[in-house]
């Protein structure tokens, strides 16, 4: 039994546990927690302002619902680390973002506390709400709690469930987690009143009279009676808008007083009527100076000193490729004045932040809601602009199609430029750019082109500038680049034509992407063998290069293609063209590297294209057996012990 001096957190292992505290403990809990969550990401890394906000949400939910029977839908996931403290997995909280440890998101193979997985923004409210009717239907009453943030509320996906929650009832609940605003002490009071009066069961039960009564009004007083009622609680609490959408609206609340939490989430929890809405207002990084201080709230940090918050970045030996973009994007919008930028939400991930600083007039940060930056980037390019819709390559996914409908179809020239191309290390699958070049490629009318290292991103910015014909898109990986010397501005490529690295005559590999500096080696290994090998940098998957193709497949007796990609992407199409132009009947051994079929789990990026089978060993490796060397089980296991 534990000491009347231990930890409160010592003692929980399970929301069960939780709940076995008073309601006067938990204030000492949540500080407990807020303490291990920073000492844990400071071993780590990871997303820490986000968690620390919600540190006494997450403890108060847990208290009051019935978790995991009710369930609990954490939006993105970035706050989720307290969730995962209070809920069996304390013990591997030090493990977070690493290979084999936890997933820095929610994740339903991991815990049953995990109900849905949730990487990308703007998902919970359909999800809680599917839950929520399936419940209904079972004639269950079990609830299912969203909690999203005000970011997350500039995605329409989130109003598009909000407009069909009322099918849920009282079996959903929605916690919108505001971090954007403060509440001064004298209305907090004011406000936790009105939220504590809003969700009692009597003030619903008497709104529903009101409603009963005011149908038997003549209409124009029914009418009268309604307006005024909405009024008074817009003037109130701002929530016409939810109520509109079927919601009962309660808040603005402090989301770190316990006293105004509690109450409040007790009388949601029974009510007979919903679904609703609770306003909770929160602070990024609170409870940790360095965090509060700091611009972005330590919204993702490397590992970091608890007593000082100092962060343990390495080094960089070469600028970012996110960097190396901004700069040239700039570069290029000094020259001319129609280029212009868009992001959704993300401004310093893609380096539109620094444009913006560069022209602050012609910078556009949309919030999370790709599909209006893709069709709002169309519009302008109908009108003689230039724009670059600088978005992550998973998170262009969520604008399929926009850019098949809005820009493809018309022949628009949007400019599509995709960071985190290839796996991307601790944020794991949910974040990689494996998909873009396959559902890009399938497209008519679309250039797409992959950088190898960032001189060649500097080429395709410009190039993209340039390209007037249609739209264009082009990847490029997280991370430093390899460290080359760059000049002020790229210097536009030719559209559809890759180029010659080194020449051989048994071997050629052409690849598409970063994986350039891994071909490279590869060949070195291969040539050390006796094995003359070509490497060519592909530069365009579409329109493909035929002539540096064909050349390849007919003067090399091994063809190797290698790409940061998923099937059906850049090895898919030689293979197409190889195969029509009857280039296999002369005996060529075409050989195609992508990503498996499998989401590879957070690790370092050399170990994650070590399990991809993407690095010069395993080119190597599949030269040799594509001419049937026997010693390749050899080669590979000798490889790795020296």
């Amino acid at each position: 039994m534990s000491s009347p001096d231990t930890p409160l957190l010592d003692r929980i292992t399970y929301p069960s546990d939780l709940r076995q505290l008073k309601p006067a403990q938990l204030r000492q809990l949540a500080d407990e927690l807020r303490l291990e969550m920073i000492d844990a990401v400071s071993v780590t890394g990871g997303h820490l302002g986000a968690g620390l906000g919600v540190v006494e949400l997450t403890t108060a939910i847990h208290y009051v619902f019935n978790t995991p029977e009710d369930k609990l839908i954490w939006d993105v996931g970035h706050q989720c680390y307290p969730h995962k403290i209070l809920t069996g997995r304390r013990d591997r909280i030090r493990t977070l973002r690493q290979g084999g440890g936890l997933s820095g998101f929610t994740k339903r193979a991991e815990s049953e506390y995990d109900p849905f997985g949730a990487a990308h923004s703007s998902t919970s409210i359909s999800a809680a709400l599917g839950m929520a009717v399936a419940n209904k239907l079972s004639g269950d009453t079990r609830r299912a709690i969203a909690v999203i943030g005000d970011g997350a509320m500039s995605a329409g996906m989130a109003y598009e469930a909000m407009n069909n929650a009322e099918q849920a009832g009282n079996r959903l609940i929605v916690i919108l987690n505001d971090n954007d605003m403060s509440i001064a002490p004298p209305v907090g009071g004011l406000s936790a009143y009105l939220a504590r009066l809003l969700s009692s069961n009597s003030y619903l039960s008497l709104r529903d009279i009101g409603k009963v009564v005011a149908r038997r009004l003549p209409s124009s007083l029914a009418k009268a009676a309604q307006r005024a009622e909405e009024y008074a609680r817009g003037l109130a609490t701002g929530g016409t808008l939810f109520e509109e959408l079927g919601f009962y609206y309660i808040g603005p609340i402090d989301g770190h007083n316990l006293d105004h939490l509690l109450p409040v989430l007790e009388n949601v929890r029974d009510a007979k009527e919903g679904p609703v809405l609770i306003h909770v207002v929160t602070q990024k990084g609170k409870g940790y100076q360095p965090a509060e201080n700091s611009a972005d709230k330590y919204h993702g940090v490397a590992k970091f000193d608890v007593i000082t918050g100092k962060q343990h970045k390495p080094t960089p030996k070469a600028p970012s490729y996110t960097k190396v973009f901004a700069n040239a994007l700039i570069a290029e919008a000094k020259e001319d004045e129609k280029v212009v930028a868009i992001t959704g939400a993300m401004p310093s991930g893609t380096g539109v932040d620094a444009f913006q600083k560069a022209f602050p007039d012609r910078a556009f940060d949309v919030g999370i809601a790709e599909q209006h930056a893709v069709t709002f980037a169309a519009g302008l390019a109908t009108q003689g602009y230039r724009p670059f819709c600088a978005i992550y390559s998973t998170f262009l996914q969520r604008a399929y199609d926009q850019v098949v409908h809005d820009v493809a179809i018309q022949n628009l020239p949007v400019r599509f430029a995709m960071d985190r191309a290839g796996l991307v290390g601790a944020d794991g699958p949910t974040h990689a750019g494996s998909f873009d070049v396959a559902y890009l490629c399938t497209l008519p009318n679309l250039v797409v082109m992959a950088a190898a290292d960032e001189l060649e991103l500097m080429h395709m910015t410009a190039t993209a500038v340039h390209y007037n014909d249609g739209p264009i898109a082009f990847r490029y990986p997280r991370g430093e680049g390899i460290g080359l010397d760059l000049p002020e501005r790229g210097t536009p490529l030719e559209i559809g034509k890759g180029r010659i690295i080194r020449e051989g005559s048994k071997v050629a590999i052409l690849s598409f992407g970063a994986r350039l500096q891994e071909a490279l080696k590869a060949a070195d290994d291969l040539d050390k063998r006796g094995l003359s090998t070509t490497v060519a940098d592909a530069r365009f998957a579409k329109p493909l290069d035929e002539d540096l193709v064909r050349r390849l497949a007919r003067d090399h007796e091994v063809l190797i293609t290698i790409e940061e990609g998923a099937s059906g992407g850049f090895g898919a199409y030689v293979l197409h063209f190889v195969s029509d132009e009857g280039l296999l009947d002369d005996g060529l051994k075409l050989r195609t590297m992508r990503l498996p079929d499998t989401f590879i789990d957070q690790d370092k990026p050399d170990k994650m294209y070590d399990e991809a089978r993407l690095n010069a060993v395993h080119i190597v490796e599949t030269a040799r057996k594509a001419l049937g060397h026997n010693d390749v089980q050899n080669l590979q296991t000798n490889e790795r012990g020296a």
